[in-house]
């Protein structure tokens, strides 16, 4: 059966790789597992026929045979928990490996979240400058708990796992805010996630969707 994922027509990031789809296609490339890929316009996906997939309007969703699928996260766990390469087989590694995951999704993205888009919602705002130090500030102390336990470990706890794909696939988010670049070991932990063939493979296939030629 055909994995098929859904992306946006038209993504907000122009083709940076930061739309939600991005992780689900890295975590497939890593698998060795081909996927389609069905293109939804903003309308579309606020018809009842993507709702029924995805009850909140948003992209991107997961669909193999009867099962769908929503939530980038849990669609990520379903991929490494199904295939070989992104989860470790001894169960207390693979138990860290998924307390990693939960750790990039539920602790280290909200601030960076919170931050971005007060950055593009609330810049003319007359707070703005008095409240975005604040949001750097709740930003730059998780890199620096998060910088302090890479340490200058390759990745977060022995093999590259989906823990340091999704951790990656989150700091990618502050590329350009001047923050990340702080912190030496988790820009070259983030270079060194882009520059597996599989991050490659995904983000050429996202940015020919942007560029129209995909």
């Amino acid at each position: 059966m055909t994995i098929t994922i859904t992306a946006f027509a038209q993504s907000p990031d122009r083709g940076r790789g930061l739309a939600r789809d991005m992780p689900v296609r890295w975590a497939l490339e890593e698998v060795g597992e081909p996927y389609a890929v069905r293109l939804v316009s903003f309308d579309a996906m606020k018809e009842p026929a993507h709702l029924e997939r995805q009850p909140f309007g948003q992209i991107p969703t997961f669909e193999e045979g009867d099962l769908v699928l929503f939530e980038s996260g849990a669609i990520v766990f379903h991929i490494a928990e199904r295939h070989l390469g992104l989860l470790p087989t001894e169960a207390d590694a693979r138990a860290r490996a998924v307390t990693w995951m939960f750790a990039a999704l539920g602790t280290v993205e909200p601030p960076i979240v919170e931050r971005s888009m007060a950055t593009i919602v609330e810049r003319d705002r007359s707070w703005y400058a008095e409240r975005l130090p604040m949001l750097d500030d709740r930003v730059r102390t998780r890199l620096e708990q998060l910088s302090r336990r890479l340490g200058d470990a390759e990745w977060l706890d022995g093999a590259f796992s989906a823990g340091d794909l999704l951790m990656i696939a989150v700091l990618r988010r502050l590329k350009g805010a001047g923050l990340l670049e702080a912190f030496a070991n988790l820009s070259a932990y983030v270079a060194r996630g882009e520059a597996r063939p599989a991050f490659k493979r995904a983000f050429e296939a996202q940015l020919a969707v942007f560029r129209g030629d995909g």
